[in-house]
């Protein structure tokens, strides 16, 4: 059986068992901690969440260098660093939640559960989606060896980066249109909108600039082996289509509009594994991340056509 598309004569397939082994015991909290975040970012409060994952991410950063070095745990103490923050972020966010709403209600209405399922429903299709198309990327990718699938994960950290730091503006961008939108102020909602999708592609722009002058300095931050960069650098300049992605993400979740997002990003994501099964197995690693950016420019078209 392959992990991720990794042979089992391959030198990073027990390193791979060993980090998922680990991070699976990370799942619950990770779970609760994103429905938190959700009801917090309903409150428009966003500085519990952030001091809670700036504490988690604070503690991760501490235990990867104590496990990895000193204790000689390598790959499992960064997943066992990652687990235990995460952990500790939830905790936070239950603690807080706590003051706000009672969290176990004897008031159950059943209409509103079946159309929170409904939801649900479609940002998990959402969401697997788009997980598909990334994990048979980096699948692709490792079956090419060591050396492309490092360049690759470069590539994949500083993916999730940008798409982290764009949905700042796609969460802001959520709760001011879903508040005028909810209060018939449809003329403050386009403006809403304008504003935002403005200031994505004012982001976007600075990002790829950003991403062009400094990628040296940022990958030195992985690895400096010189073949490794010149993957990565293949992939590194793609990534910038993010920012408008997500925000329009944001803006389509603002009017509860998952159905479209959810189907959108299906039908993307199943031409974008086609083309990836198609072309990318011919080529190097860097048809990979042509296929990754076909993925997030038919986002994108699919976001605007709306």
């Amino acid at each position: 059986m392959n992990i991720m598309g990794i042979p089992m004569d391959s030198s990073m397939r027990g390193p791979a068992e060993q980090f998922l082994t680990w991070r699976a015991f990370g799942a619950p909290p990770v779970v609760i901690a994103l429905a938190a975040q959700g009801t917090f970012h309903g409150f428009k409060d966003t500085t519990t969440p952030l001091y809670a994952i700036g504490a988690g991410t604070l503690l991760n950063a501490i235990l990867d260098v104590i496990l990895i070095f000193p204790f000689g745990f390598g790959v499992g103490g960064a997943a066992v660093a990652t687990v235990i923050s995460e952990y500790l972020i939830a905790i936070i966010l239950l603690w807080e939640l706590n003051g706000k709403v009672e969290l176990i209600s004897p008031k159950i209405d059943w209409s509103k559960v079946s159309l929170y399922f409904k939801s649900g429903g479609l940002l998990i299709g959402r969401t697997i989606a788009t997980l598909g198309t990334l994990t048979l990327a980096t699948s692709l990718a490792a079956r090419q060896g060591p050396i492309p699938m490092a360049g690759h994960q470069i590539c994949v950290q500083i993916w999730l980066a940008v798409s982290l730091l764009t949905d700042a503006l796609a969460l802001s961008g959520q709760a001011l249109l879903a508040t005028n939108y909810s209060q018939v102020n449809y003329q403050q909602a386009r403006k809403v909108i304008y504003s935002v999708l403005k200031i994505g592609l004012a982001t976007g722009f600075p990002l790829a600039v950003f991403l062009f002058i400094g990628f040296e300095a940022l990958s030195g931050l992985f690895t400096t082996d010189a073949e490794v960069l010149q993957i990565a650098w293949s992939g590194s300049l793609l990534i910038y289509l993010n920012a408008v992605a997500f925000v329009l993400d944001g803006l389509y979740y603002g009017v509860s509009d998952y159905e479209y997002v959810a189907v959108s990003v299906v039908v993307v994501g199943l031409i974008s594994s086609a083309f990836l099964l198609v072309v990318a197995p011919l080529f190097s690693v860097g048809r990979v991340w042509n296929g990754l950016f076909l993925f997030m420019t038919l986002r994108v078209v699919a976001g605007f056509w709306r």
